[in-house]
């Protein structure tokens, strides 16, 4: 399930309908979709776009989308470090950014015109888009893996276009997981150390 981080107000949004709501006056839907014995651990990219086929045609038709990939990317993927590079930096695309993640985590910082900054911490069966011209960038979590699939308008429309006065370096590169909300002796873990 997604978490929200709005650091600007120390508040994070673990409710569904929440994320939601506070999503929707920038443009970015979110959906959760049920994974539970969709696939097998070792499913090819075209087994699971098969098994997500219906959802996926849903997508395409609700947002002019004419096709759909996976992306396996994990410690052994070559050139790991330079791929992360040119996301991990404040950009914008010319299309619509969206992303199911099959398996992983990883986390999209979004910098909206009309609102503060803030983090959408993605894990198996969250569904996301980042609208075209919306200010972003993207970390993988401590374990470097995700697997999403990913529809495109056009396959070009993924070049990133950095930003004038980028702000991705003031904000930290954290990945909020499980142990995020683990409650020690009545306190929330510390910020910036959950994996």
């Amino acid at each position: 399930m997604a978490v929200v981080h709005i650091p600007a107000q120390n508040r994070d949004l673990t409710d569904v309908a929440e994320i939601r709501e506070f999503l929707a006056p920038f443009g970015i839907w979110y959906e959760n979709w049920d994974v539970a014995g969709r696939i097998g651990a070792a499913a090819t990219n075209e087994e699971i776009l098969a098994a997500y086929e219906p959802e996926i045609n849903r997508l395409k038709q609700q947002g002019g989308f004419v096709t759909a990939d996976v992306i396996n990317v994990n410690p052994s993927t070559p050139n790991l470090d330079a791929m992360l590079a040119k996301f991990d930096k404040e950009h914008t695309h010319s299309e619509d950014e969206v992303r199911f993640t099959v398996e992983g985590n990883g986390v999209f910082h979004i910098h909206p015109e009309n609102g503060p900054v803030f983090s959408v911490t993605v894990t198996s069966g969250d569904l996301i888009n980042v609208p075209r011209g919306t200010k972003h960038w993207f970390n993988l979590c401590s374990d470097r893996k995700i697997r999403c699939i990913r529809l495109f308008e056009d396959m070009t429309g993924w070049a990133p276009h950095y930003v004038d006065q980028p702000v991705h370096e003031q904000f930290a590169p954290l990945c909020m997981g499980p142990s995020y909300f683990e409650v020690a002796s009545g306190s929330q873990a510390p910020r910036g150390f959950s994996e």
